[in-house]
């Protein structure tokens, strides 16, 4: 199996555009995977397997990592991947 890889620049524009345009979500996004305790949270990387943030909870400063739920294989395929994960952490799950 080849290991998908995305050039700097693309990882450097995606990341750009989510702290840029995207905070509030990436801070759902967060919430809902990793640290429900977070108070901000920031992209620093990603790769086809999945994205990282940096989320401040209490005093500190952690790293998180999650997983896509859809693959990524393309550029394009990324959009679609935190779009994904947004609507997951925003979704409801229906109550048993």
């Amino acid at each position: 199996m080849t290991t998908v890889t995305f050039a700097p620049e693309v990882v450097r524009a995606v990341i750009g555009h989510m702290n840029e345009d995207h905070t509030d979500d990436s801070l759902v996004i967060v919430r809902a995977f990793a640290e429900p305790d977070a108070v901000s949270a920031v992209m620093t990387d990603l790769d086809a397997e999945a994205g990282t943030w940096r989320a401040v909870v209490g005093r500190s400063a952690v790293t998180v990592r999650i997983p896509w739920t859809v693959e990524v294989v393309e550029r394009a395929d990324l959009r679609r991947a935190v779009v994904a994960l947004h609507e997951a952490a925003t979704t409801p799950t229906p109550r048993d």
